[in-house]
């Protein structure tokens, strides 16, 4: 177990920041096609015009067209299916899986496991989440804690922080669903573009060993992460605490 996770704990976010430089026409053109997903001029499924028309508008090559089309298909903001074109992504089940959720079992199976929230509050944020979710001074957000279930198993404690002008009026009416993801672009219109991870060993507290039925200060991965909006800015701060005696953390690329 601990050898695992020291492993783990040297595994980087697949999202490098970014640099200041001047920009390309391919960037200039996904920089536009990205402002039309925030704006919601193109919706999740919805197809985009083709690379001639995109091409034509633009006033750029083709070729141009389609190295952004390719950059933003390699970032999963969108999708392409042979003779019908390109997509903007959903935030569906298999796509939560494959890209956002890293820990599976120790035979290779992936489980997008239940959830059941334990608690939730408005409130002002604490110093690390003003400074996490670059919060403005007025600024106020969401908390709750849910566990994760693998097989009716507990297997992660997680807290979840959201800025609540993302979010008016969340949970108010029912309770946040499993896949949040796909909830923030349902409901809100936010697409969650890409996720910041930070991996690390952590000894269990009293509250999570009775949670995850594991002795009390045994070695727990702790994900810490960040996931940020079309535009960049923070949209979510989730920390997790999870039990790898039967799952491990993955990370694939390519």
């Amino acid at each position: 177990m601990t050898e695992k996770i020291t492993k783990l704990k040297i595994i980087k976010s697949d999202h490098p920041s970014q640099t200041t430089r001047p920009q390309t026409k391919y960037q200039r053109v996904e920089n536009i096609i990205r402002q039309r997903l925030i704006e919601n001029i193109w919706k999740p499924g919805d197809a985009l015009p083709s690379e001639i028309q995109l091409a034509t508008e633009l006033e750029v090559s083709q070729g141009t067209v389609r190295k952004a089309l390719n950059d933003m298909v390699a970032e999963n903001l969108l999708y392409r299916r042979q003779g019908l074109g390109t997509f903007v992504s959903q935030h569906t089940e298999r796509r939560a899986l494959f890209l956002y959720f890293s820990l599976v079992g120790n035979d290779g199976t992936r489980i997008l496991p239940e959830s059941k929230i334990l608690n939730f509050k408005e409130k002002e944020p604490s110093e690390a989440e003003f400074t996490k979710l670059e919060l403005m001074n007025s600024d106020r957000v969401i908390q709750f804690q849910r566990i994760r279930y693998y097989e009716d198993a507990p297997t992660i404690f997680e807290t979840i922080t959201l800025p609540l002008e993302h979010f008016p009026d969340f949970g108010s009416d029912s309770e946040p669903p499993n896949n949040l993801f796909r909830f923030y672009q349902s409901f809100y219109g936010i697409t969650v573009a890409k996720a910041e991870e930070q991996l690390r060993a952590v000894p269990a507290s009293h509250e999570e060993s009775n949670i995850l039925n594991v002795p009390e200060n045994s070695p727990l991965l702790e994900i810490d992460r960040l996931a940020r909006m079309l535009d960049g800015r923070p949209v979510e701060w989730r920390v997790s605490h999870c039990d790898t005696t039967n799952y491990h953390y993955i990370k694939e690329s390519g």
